[in-house]
């Protein structure tokens, strides 16, 4: 299993299902979905990380919000004592900014969310409790029905407080998988259920006296050695929809490169036919997620690896290490590979794998990413499946303009009006 540290979240390994072969012909499936209207039903969600606001200067109020159907504020812990509190205060509620005003009683990330409502009505928000390094105590709080009303009542409390419009649960990874110092227990598989039971109760409870709903959503794993110890089938009856973190399927734990997040398997020699999008869709459809509870994370990220073999142009290559990269090594900001490493005559695409990979000889050096292009395979195959729709992790690292991910996204999930 791959490290992180607590500003990261993902998955690895995904089951092989025959199911991907279905990518092959996606070309046929989509000349039929793009003769039909646009859907209304299409969930864009992304991600803003609350430690954006610091080195990368990247503020709510910069949030595209009009390519956007949902954003999720990452993250908020678990108290000692089995209770949801901020990750971050000064980060979540205390940060003054220009034109704020002082007629609040918070600020920061949160109160710049109030105001992006505000100017983009359609626009709902989640609060995520948990991620990398903050799911040590999901475990406990999800062991007993009296920890289970506790931490709910927590969270019903605080999501109203911060006016979101639920709550997104990731817990990273119940029963097994995870930080070494994580709380697990075999007992996960079920507590999980009865823990997003009770929260599904409260909050519907509480969206009663508000005369308004309240989301409930799970950031979930890719990988089959994971999502095995969920309910899925069961889960799918209290969440409003999965959010399927598709990526991370290849990083410096893999003994060779590999592709960040495939759509699909290629059937080359040396890659790992479980690492790709549509196995992944395909054991949760298996496990009775209904199509439209599925929305499928893009990174918007990418990941690389130093001397690399030339074989393939590095493509699942052995390699020595991985190199620097934007801020974190072996991750590339999207916006960083955009503007300082995408160039026409090392870039490579898999007819597949719907997605690029840069190589370059003279460094030695592959990187897995995604693009506009491949993004919109990723919006055609949601389109061909009915899924949900698309989830971007994070909104930090997306580029603008025309090379923009999101406009990427929005363009392949068109809302009504478009």
């Amino acid at each position: 299993m791959k490290p992180r540290n607590k500003q990261w979240k993902g998955t690895s390994m995904v089951r092989p299902q025959v199911g991907w072969m279905i990518v092959l012909v996606l070309g046929t499936l989509v000349t039929t979905v793009e003769a039909q209207p646009p859907g209304s039903g299409w969930k864009i969600v992304g991600y803003y990380p609350s430690w954006g606001t610091y080195a990368a200067n990247y503020q709510v109020s910069r949030i595209p919000a009009q390519n956007l159907t949902h954003v999720v504020y990452a993250f908020a812990n678990i108290s000692a004592d089995g209770e949801l509190v901020l990750g971050d205060l000064f980060a979540d509620v205390q940060k003054r900014f220009p034109g704020a005003g002082n007629n609040t009683s918070f600020h920061g990330g949160f109160g710049q969310l109030l105001q992006l409502k505000k100017r983009n009505p359609h626009l709902k928000t989640l609060l995520a409790v948990g991620g990398w390094s903050w799911s040590g105590k999901f475990s406990d709080v999800a062991l007993t029905a009296a920890s289970r009303q506790k931490f709910s009542r927590s969270c019903v409390a605080l999501v109203s407080r911060y006016g979101f419009d639920g709550l997104d649960i990731d817990w990273e990874y119940p029963v097994e998988g995870g930080l070494a110092g994580n709380k697990k227990r075999p007992a996960d598989k079920v507590n999980y259920t009865l823990l997003v039971a009770e929260l599904r109760k409260q909050f519907d409870a509480r969206g009663r006296q508000d005369r308004r709903p309240y989301l409930m959503t799970a950031a979930t794993s890719a990988a089959a050695a994971h999502y095995r110890h969920l309910e899925l089938g069961k889960l799918s009856t209290f969440l409003d929809w999965f959010n399927l973190m598709a990526y991370d399927f290849a990083g410096p734990w893999s003994s060779r490169t590999g592709f960040n997040a495939a759509l699909a398997a290629t059937g080359a020699p040396g890659e790992d036919p479980q690492l790709n999008v549509v196995s992944a869709v395909n054991g949760y459809l298996k496990a009775g997620v209904p199509a439209g509870k599925i929305v499928v994370g893009v990174p918007v990220y990418g990941r690389g690896w130093t001397g690399v073999a030339p074989a393939d142009h590095g493509l699942f290559a052995t390699y020595q290490g991985v190199p620097r990269g934007t801020r974190e090594g072996g991750i590339y900001e999207y916006r960083d590979l955009v503007a300082n490493h995408v160039r026409p005559e090392i870039r490579h695409r898999h007819p597949q794998a719907r997605v690029p990979w840069l190589y370059d000889p003279v460094k030695r050096t592959m990187i897995t990413y995604e693009d506009v292009e491949s993004v919109g395979w990723k919006a055609k195959y949601v389109r061909s499946q009915k899924l949900g729709g698309l989830m971007a992790w994070d909104l930090s690292k997306d580029a603008e303009g025309s090379q923009s991910l999101l406009q990427a996204m929005r363009r392949g999930l068109p809302s009504p009006e478009k």
